[in-house]
């Protein structure tokens, strides 16, 4: 065999021996690189491991509200929706997932979320000339015009004490031992589309609920609580 023969066989075992390295069996490809979980700043990927469980995969409401719902982005700005994300919402089943409250996520990973959802499902123009009561409560309701606010307003539905109609109980005590009284008063001004609960203008035709109405009744359905609560440590004793 040549010099040159030798040289090329040489050269060509050499290449086919690179190869075989660089794939071989185990070896990661080269754009395999795995992301640190605080460096995913995608927007998909952190909406479906952390909120899409509760709020559903497209953002219509599950176990818990819609995220996707333009009227509750009209009515909750980004800065509650953030420090709801981040801090959680304690003696409910809504935990915190910011790193400095416990959770697994970055101040920018719960910003991407949260500007997500905005970019994604809000609707600017969805309330039109609508005037929607405030998202916090300005001032206390009143739990006894409640029960007259519920009756115009719920009643239909959920039953004159609340029990359960053609939906479900609202006085449920384990309903009430989960939810917060903002998350009470966000269900009555939004509703729950996706489970044919309307939201605080179309409860009764034509007269949608005032300010005082939903802090009424959300007054109402917090005293409910209260009762339970109480009526469960008076069974302890």
């Amino acid at each position: 065999m040549s010099p040159r023969a030798i040289l090329l066989a040489v050269s060509l075992a050499a290449t086919t021996a690179c190869g075989i390295r660089d794939n071989a069996p185990g070896r990661p490809a080269a754009n395999s690189a795995v992301i640190p979980p605080n460096k995913i700043m995608d927007f998909n990927v952190l909406y479906a491991r952390n909120c899409s469980g509760c709020h559903g995969p497209d953002g219509k409401g599950g176990l818990a509200i819609g995220l996707g719902d333009p009227v509750y982005l009209a009515v909750a700005d980004d800065a509650a929706i953030r420090r709801v994300t981040a801090d959680g919402v304690a003696a409910t089943s809504m935990p915190a997932f910011a790193q400095h409250s416990g959770g697994m996520l970055t101040d920018d990973q719960i910003n991407v979320i949260v500007s997500g959802i905005r970019t994604r499902w809000a609707k600017p123009d969805v309330l039109r000339d609508a005037n929607a009561p405030p998202y916090a409560a300005p001032s206390p309701g009143d739990s006894k015009r409640g029960a007259n606010a519920y009756n115009t307003y719920c009643a239909s539905c959920h039953g004159a004490d609340g029990h359960g109609g053609k939906a479900s109980s609202i006085v449920d005590p384990s309903f009430l031992a989960l939810v917060s009284d903002q998350n009470l008063r966000t269900t009555v001004i939004v509703g729950r589309p996706e489970l044919g609960a309307p939201d605080w203008r179309s409860n009764v035709p034509g007269k949608p609920m005032s300010p005082d109405d939903v802090s009424d009744v959300v007054a109402w359905l917090v005293a409910q609580r209260a009762q339970i609560s109480a009526q469960v440590v008076g069974g302890i004793r």
